[in-house]
């Protein structure tokens, strides 16, 4: 009798479906996985918002709080009131999707003495499923629906704010 080589077909199908099997269980999570870590940046992104707001209302007290794009500044920056220089350039040009990891950014001065920096995810349920959001009190506010638009200054006052 002849020794056979290779697989038959049945061990190969069996094969092909417990690796079907184990990435039906795996890639679910590593999406889930993905998007907490797209929202723990935009968490991240909106402290650092905060921090050079109050960094840009110190140095530049007669204009008062500064737009997302006056706290950025393309490499080599040099620190003017239009160009701050405080923030990666990479979050102060994240203003449109796809934004930056998952997420869009905004932030405006409502008044001289007054501001709101948000971040919405891009994709709703895909990049992220929370808004963070910030006024010049500085905490951190969620709204877990997540809808993919900035609250506003009125929005985010209303929002919860999350433990650090």
């Amino acid at each position: 009798m002849r020794k056979q080589k290779g697989f038959s077909l049945i061990e190969l199908l069996i094969v092909v479906a417990i690796i079907l099997i184990i990435a039906a269980i795996a890639i679910p999570n590593l999406l889930r996985a993905r998007m907490a870590a797209n929202e723990s940046a935009a968490a991240s992104s909106i402290r650092t918002i905060n921090t050079a707001e109050v960094s840009y209302v110190t140095a530049y007290p007669t204009n008062g709080y500064a737009s997302l794009a006056q706290l950025g500044g393309a490499s080599p920056c040099t620190a003017t009131s239009a160009t701050a220089c405080l923030i990666d350039q990479n979050l102060a040009a994240a203003t449109a999707a796809p934004g930056k990891s998952g997420y869009v950014y905004a932030a405006a001065a409502d008044t001289t003495s007054t501001y709101h920096a948000a971040a919405f995810p891009a994709t709703p349920n895909s990049t992220g499923t929370k808004t963070y959001c910030a006024v010049e009190d500085a905490v951190v506010r969620v709204d877990t629906a997540g809808t993919g638009a900035d609250p506003g200054y009125g929005g985010c006052q209303a929002l919860p704010g999350i433990a650090n």
